[in-house]
């Protein structure tokens, strides 16, 4: 439906002071926090994870070398999705003077609203990402304690018991993340890189990661999370995680969460014949997603 005259009917009153509820501030782009971003020229995008070799064992005097074999793990898949929204202006509303101030007004609400998907969008995987969520290359959710390994093990990037954001879930995340392994069981050397929170945990987070002392306790112990420099890129408030006790954390293991980028976002606008109206688009094509579930670790909150 066009946007008619009877729709905006102060517009055309003289003695209007304001126009207001379109200049609202809006959150950044947050997503930019977390996910790897790379451009896309098909339709689709498929990424395959590899599996090395196992830990070499000992050779026996005069018996023969072992020999092992490569092979691929799982393949993860990025389809992308076309996103687009657009207004339009009734002929008579062009003629009567409207034209000037409804595209300059309603473009940037097109662009607030674009962007507004675009982090829905993004958190959803992070939202979705715990028991009943949609899985993945491996076969399960991006949140599991038990990603299957060709090697027969698993690897768990949650706590076996949901926990809430304190110290002691903090250091178990640490110490559980390192102790993950590649496909053949040998250890990766993960380490984590900055926790991602909702706004309800922001100040527990700046107590845990910025104090010099523990939090909570009479003794005078040291902030050891701090002082070991645990979470180097401390810590990072996505407004768009929908559970306030859930907080995930990202490492360092390479192609874990990816946001191609397939059509950047473009705006046009042309006129229909039959009608006079002039119409508005917004577009924009891209996908998110998760290649190797070990780049984030996550909890539900207890």
């Amino acid at each position: 439906m066009a946007i008619s005259r009877a729709q905006l009917l102060k517009e055309l009153l003289p003695g209007l002071n304001a126009l207001f509820g379109l200049e609202y501030a809006r959150y950044g782009e947050q997503h930019k926090e977390i996910y790897e971003t790379e451009t896309s020229e098909r339709s689709f995008e498929e990424e395959t994870k590899l599996s090395g070799f196992s830990a070499a064992p000992v050779k026996n005097e005069g018996a023969a070398i072992a020999y092992d074999n490569a092979q691929e793990a799982f393949t993860a898949r990025y389809t992308h999705e076309t996103i687009a929204l657009g207004f339009s202006i009734t002929e008579e509303a062009v003629e009567d003077n409207l034209y000037d101030s409804l595209s300059s007004r309603y473009t940037k609400a097109l662009a607030r609203g674009m962007a507004y998907t675009k982090q829905v969008k993004a958190a959803a995987i992070l939202n979705t990402g715990f028991t009943g969520g949609p899985t993945y290359g491996d076969g399960v959710t991006l949140f599991s304690t038990a990603h299957p390994l060709i090697s027969g093990g698993v690897n768990s990037n949650r706590p076996s018991t949901p926990s809430d954001l304190n110290e002691t879930s903090l250091e178990n995340a640490v110490i559980q993340i390192a102790a993950w392994t590649d496909e053949r069981g040998l250890l990766i050397a993960a380490k984590p890189k900055k926790l991602i929170i909702p706004p309800a945990l922001q100040f527990v987070a700046t107590r845990l990661l910025e104090t010099e002392l523990r939090v909570g306790t009479a003794d005078n112990d040291i902030n050891a999370i701090k002082n070991n420099g645990s979470i180097p890129g401390g810590y990072s408030i996505n407004n768009f995680l929908t559970d306030t006790n859930a907080w995930f954390l990202l490492t360092d293991v390479p192609n874990g969460l990816k946001h191609f980028v397939r059509s950047p976002l473009a705006n046009s606008m042309d006129g229909d014949f039959d009608t006079g109206n002039v119409r508005y688009k917004a577009r924009e094509r891209y996908s998110f997603g998760v290649s190797d579930p070990l780049g984030i670790y996550g909890s539900p909150g207890a």
